[in-house]
């Protein structure tokens, strides 16, 4: 059974995507940035922009059944990466006891000059360890 989490965003009809999609017990959610109501939070600051999106994503997975700590792969692109122990210090206050693997990359761009980071997460609910 799927089930496609929106977050309302205009561009998710013009684009065809959805903020998360859930496929059984696994979710995957799209790239996020720090964008609240049109509005980007965290101008110029990596480590408030990741707070931002690590936000976005909980309630993501939370409207699709999982929490964060079902999550078992990010995947951050940051713009600068001489700038990674901000990211990595916000990735770490909410997965440092859940550490999923992880992924951070410095890209060229990302689609809004501002945005310093955006991160995709893939959970898994009720899986278990053997």
């Amino acid at each position: 059974m799927r089930k496609n989490i929106s977050s309302g965003s205009p561009w998710e009809e013009r684009v065809g995507y959805s903020r998360a999609v859930r496929l059984g017990n696994t979710i995957e959610v799209s790239g996020t940035v720090s964008n609240i109501d049109g509005k980007i939070v965290g101008i110029g600051d990596l480590y408030a922009q990741t707070r931002c999106i690590l936000g976005i994503l909980q309630s993501a997975l939370e409207e699709a059944g999982a929490s964060m700590s079902d999550v078992v792969r990010t995947r951050m692109y940051v713009r600068d990466i001489s700038q990674w122990k901000e990211a990595g210090r916000a990735h770490g206050e909410v997965f440092g006891d859940i550490q999923p693997a992880t992924t951070m990359v410095e890209v060229s761009r990302l689609i809004e000059e501002e945005f310093l980071i955006e991160i995709e997460a893939t959970a898994v609910v009720a899986a278990s360890v053997e």
